[in-house]
C-alpha cells in the first residue's frame, strides 16, 4: 500500500531467523528463556534440563508457524505447562528432562525422581 509505505521514514528489511539463531536466543542470553524457566524450576528445588536436541525442535517449531523468536515463549510454555502445575505439590521429583520427543509428539517431559536421603530411609524403617 503506497499510502502507508509513504508514511515511514525509514524502510527496512528484515530477515527470517534461522534455526542456529533461534536456538542461541533461547539459551545465550543474560536473561534467554532457558535460564527463565530454569530458575522458576529452581524456585521448587527441581533442576530442569533441556536437551539440545529440544532446543532445536522448539526452534524448528517456531519456524514452522512463522512466528520466529516471538514464538519462542509460547512453545516453551505449551511444553512445561503440564509439569509446571504439577511440581509445587510433589516433594519426590529432582529434575525435569525436556527431550526431542517432549516437543514434537507432545509428550510430558522426563521426570528424574529424588533419592530419599538418608534420614527419610530411617525413618521408613523405624
Amino acid at each position: 500500500i503506497p499510502e502507508f509505505i509513504g508514511r515511514l521514514p525509514v524502510v527496512a528489511s528484515v530477515t527470517n531467523l534461522d534455526k542456529e539463531s533461534l536456538v542461541k536466543i533461547l539459551s545465550e542470553p543474560k536473561n534467554a528463556l532457558v535460564k527463565q524457566y530454569t530458575r522458576l524450576f529452581e524456585m521448587d528445588g527441581v533442576e530442569l534440563e533441556f536437551t539440545d536436541d529440544a532446543l532445536e525442535a522448539i526452534a524448528d517449531q517456531a519456524i514452522h508457524r512463522g512466528t520466529g523468536a516471538r514464538g519462542l515463549r509460547a512453545i516453551m510454555e505449551e511444553v512445561l505447562l503440564p509439569v509446571m502445575y504439577d511440581i509445587p505439590s510433589r516433594d519426590d521429583v529432582a529434575k525435569v528432562v525436556v527431550t526431542k520427543e517432549t516437543v514434537q509428539d507432545n509428550v510430558l517431559p522426563t521426570i528424574v525422581p529424588r533419592k530419599p536421603s538418608r534420614t527419610e530411609r530411617r525413618d521408613k524403617s523405624a
